[in-house]
């Protein structure tokens, strides 16, 4: 049976919402959202990130929303709540989930912290460099003893590659695998040929 682990009011609600409108049983455990909690060995045995929410199903364990939603629907869905392989509507489809993650909360996060009394912000400010170099970490561990995320190049990595030379000149000596990694990602001919494109 699927386990989601949710807190109310966070991105869990995206595959909770799922479940239910594909009349899935899916366990769905309440947890504690306090820092204490999350920076607990017992939830980082569940979620090496320490983030909300993280799916159980068997054997496998995955966190982020996004990918969550996309693979209930592949394992569970059976073609509802998505369109036909059509590629217009598959397109937008694919835009408008990619937008409310990728688009949409960046600038409401921004706001948060804009609209948030200055000492409350300095908080806000430090949890979000505490996150960024807890997400560095995790990726850091998943290219152990690999090249890629998938072993084998994927679009995981060009995904992944663009994010992280973003925040290349963060990566010091705290992130060995990563650094390789960018310089991997930077050696293709088809990134090369992405850094030669300039204005005429």
């Amino acid at each position: 049976m699927l386990t989601i682990y949710h807190v109310p009011g966070m991105r869990s609600v995206r595959p909770v919402w799922l479940c239910y409108e594909l009349e899935l049983e899916v366990d769905v455990e309440l947890i504690d959202f306090s820092r204490s909690y999350r920076d607990s060995d017992a939830w980082r045995a569940i979620s090496p990130a320490g983030k909300v929410p993280a799916l159980v199903d068997g054997d496998l364990t995955m966190l982020e929303s996004g990918a969550m939603v996309d693979y209930i629907l592949e394992r569970y869905g059976a073609g509802r709540l998505q369109p036909d392989l059509l590629y217009k509507d598959r397109a937008h489809y694919r835009q408008w989930c990619w937008f409310a993650e990728a688009t949409l909360i960046r600038p409401l996060g921004l706001v948060r912290v804009l609209h948030t009394p200055r000492e409350a912000a300095s908080a806000l400010i430090d949890e979000a460099d505490r996150k960024l170099h807890e997400a560095l970490a995790l990726v850091e561990a998943a290219l152990v003893d690999r090249d890629y995320l998938q072993h084998d190049f994927t679009a995981a990595d060009i995904m992944m590659g663009y994010s992280i030379a973003l925040v290349e000149q963060l990566l010091d000596g705290r992130y060995p695998n990563l650094t390789a990694y960018l310089g991997r990602l930077k050696s293709r001919e088809a990134y090369q040929r992405v850094v030669r494109l300039s204005y005429a």
